[in-house]
């Protein structure tokens, strides 16, 4: 489930295991073998899929599991503190963003480049966009309508 996940947030005491194998089953269970090596690439993923070690939160950040570590006891209120900083944003912008990011995966440099120019181009005319360059003039933060 966390691998699905945007951002992954933890403290120092959190561990993750990919188990299955250690049971006699493939790694590869709930799209694993696919997502794991996307996060923190297919050397990574090969030994924690195949042995099923468990990964303490320090090396789960250095290999990019792990979007933040925080403190002990701090990871609950820093995904609110996030939760809350992405719902207060240009939600329109975020969500280009995390479809170009799915689309572009599988895709040549030169189609994500045009993909990335036509979402720029879309999004420059909308109300969002406008609404930052009113904020900027007037020197005050803008109010995203996700339009």
């Amino acid at each position: 489930l966390a691998l699905a996940a945007d951002f992954r947030i933890a403290d120092p005491t959190a561990r993750f295991t990919f188990l299955f194998t250690r049971v006699g089953l493939s790694g590869g269970d709930m799209g694993a073998a696919y997502l794991l090596p996307r996060v923190v690439g297919l050397g990574h993923a090969t030994r924690l899929l195949m042995l099923g070690e468990p990964v303490p939160a320090p090396e789960a950040e250095r290999i990019g599991l792990l979007s933040e570590l925080t403190d002990e006891g701090r990871a609950d209120a820093r995904a609110g503190e996030l939760a809350r900083r992405l719902a207060a944003g240009p939600a329109l912008a975020y969500a280009q963003t995390k479809a170009l990011l799915t689309a572009e995966l599988d895709m040549p440099l030169a189609a994500a480049v045009e993909l990335d120019a036509a979402t720029q181009a879309l999004l420059m005319h909308g109300e969002d966009y406008a609404e930052f360059h009113a904020a900027f003039t007037g020197k005050r933060p803008p109010k995203w309508q996700g339009r």
